[in-house]
């Protein structure tokens, strides 16, 4: 929640040239901002919020599930399939 905007961009292109470089598409793109978590996660009780759709390849959610987990800044982070 303490990163400066440029820095959540940052982030947040990132991980849309993850879905966009393994041949995905992005459908749908989302910014909630600032929110109250349901409960404390790394002593943080808030957190920015951010909702993407996109098609992929099953094979890919895998991967993009392990490059979330590596990148301290993401503390949570869900995928589901529509």
């Amino acid at each position: 929640p303490d990163q400066v905007e440029d820095a959540l961009n940052e982030l947040v292109e990132r991980v849309k040239n993850w879905i966009t470089g393994s041949g995905g598409v992005i459908t749908k793109e989302d910014v909630w901002g600032m929110r109250k978590m349901a409960y404390p996660i790394q002593k943080q009780k808030e957190g920015q919020y951010f909702l993407m759709q996109f098609q992929a390849d099953p094979s890919f959610i895998s991967e993009l599930d392990r490059n979330m987990q590596l990148v301290e800044p993401i503390i949570r982070h869900l995928v589901t399939s529509l």
